[in-house]
């Protein structure tokens, strides 16, 4: 059936983008708040995970035990994340049901109450969380290779630091709900199975006459540290490789994400075939494609015992040099398998479908429908590929490693 996408800009700067699924019976959400962690006070790492989290603890008529049985009375599976930019909560329910769950989560991001009384709490769940990271050194590897790979603030883990959380008031956390939550720079994204003028009328209703707010300004500064070692006594030893690539925005990108989708996308890939299955020098090894809205990252991670630590950063620094040399066609079939097989569970999905369009337009000010999407995968061979790899070969790493021992690393890193 043919895609159906609309949007509607309100005047406080809200964005509305939905796509109609007529065939599902569900509906979904994502609403997308510009109140990430990179807008944090340096002194206070955390401070957007706790106030997501405080703001979930009763809002409106509802106190923190009402909000979450109404939401289970919905059937609504809902979720909430931060990331460096933004603050974001999501739902999937019935589709009778989205307008019911929307009026309570604008309750949520416009008057929530914050309650004093459950600051320890909160406090308590991130410090938790804190320690979750401290106790899994391959966490510990991927917070700490992302912190270097890009510039401060935008490297910032979302469970931010220990004092950080320890001294967060409530005094900052209504500054920070009062400077970020806002209209302008959010973006709410629906999929599923509904009317969009009866939706954007909803959230006009909602949610037009919330009052705007002037954006921060962010301030970068550079924090390259080609290769960091983090001492932990173990048997294994955690290794993260990062490289520079390019955003979703940019024409490059198809080309870039699937030459990682080469390296590191199934049990055929280079990665698993090379260093896990062949020379068996690990238990677990994977890349990805990460980006942000302006600057982007190729993070690999690997794990290991400590005794084949070194051979396993070599190898798999080899077989990320070796994209250079370009992909074959056989490489290529099978990724575009895999492409298609995802777009296919994305149309059957309303949370997915609702997500990705918020993120289009995040990205790039308008949605590409999945057979757009579809078309740009098609159209990806191996001389795009590597014509974009010889152009920009994997290079500029940067290398976290986390185990009892450091590593010998390449000058060139």
């Amino acid at each position: 059936m043919p895609e159906i996408v609309h949007t509607h800009i309100y005047s406080n700067g809200l964005v509305l983008v939905a796509e109609q699924m007529p065939w599902l019976r569900s509906a979904a959400f994502s609403l997308l708040l510009p109140a990430g962690c990179a807008l944090e006070p340096s002194d206070r790492g955390g401070l957007a995970n706790i106030t997501s989290e405080m703001v979930e603890r009763g809002c409106g008529p509802r106190d923190s035990r009402q909000f979450i049985l109404e939401l289970d009375n919905l059937g609504l599976e809902w979720s909430d994340s931060v990331s460096a930019s933004h603050a974001g909560f999501g739902g999937a329910a019935p589709a009778e049901n989205l307008p019911a769950a929307l009026a309570i989560f604008a309750d949520m991001v416009r008057r929530p109450h914050l309650p004093e009384q459950e600051l320890p709490a909160a406090r308590a769940l991130m410090l938790q969380e804190l320690r979750a990271v401290e106790d899994e050194p391959s966490q510990k590897a991927a917070s700490e290779l992302r912190r270097r790979h890009y510039h401060e603030p935008w490297g910032r883990p979302a469970h931010g630091d220990l004092p950080g959380v320890q001294a967060t008031t409530l005094d900052d956390i209504q500054a920070f709900f009062a400077r970020h939550y806002r209209p302008n720079g959010a973006i709410l994204g629906a999929a599923g199975r509904f009317e969009f003028p009866a939706l954007r009328d909803l959230v006009a209703e909602l949610l037009a006459d919330w009052t705007p707010a002037e954006p921060a300004e962010i301030v970068e500064q550079p924090t390259r540290q080609p290769y960091l070692h983090v001492p932990y006594q173990s048997a294994q030893t955690q290794i993260g490789i990062a490289y520079p690539s390019v955003p979703y925005r940019h024409p490059d990108y198809f080309p870039a994400w699937g030459s990682v989708g080469v390296l590191s996308g199934g049990m055929s890939s280079r990665l698993f075939t090379e260093v896990r299955e062949r020379r068996g020098l690990c238990y677990s090894v994977h890349a990805g494609h990460h980006t942000l809205r302006d600057r982007a990252g190729v993070f690999c991670f690997a794990g290991t015992s400590a005794d084949r630590a070194q051979e396993t950063l070599d190898v798999t620094l080899g077989e990320i040099r070796r994209l250079a040399e370009g992909v074959r066609p056989d490489e290529l079939g099978r990724l575009k398998a895999r492409i298609k097989s995802s777009l296919i569970m994305q149309q059957e999905s309303s949370s997915a479908r609702s997500g990705a369009v918020a993120a289009d337009w995040y990205h790039l000010g308008r949605v590409r429908t999945v057979e757009q999407l579809h078309d740009l995968a098609e159209g990806l061979s191996c001389e795009s590929i590597n014509a974009y790899l010889a152009a920009s070969p994997p290079a500029d790493f940067d290398i976290v490693t986390v185990g009892p021992n450091p590593l010998e690393v390449p000058v060139a890193v």
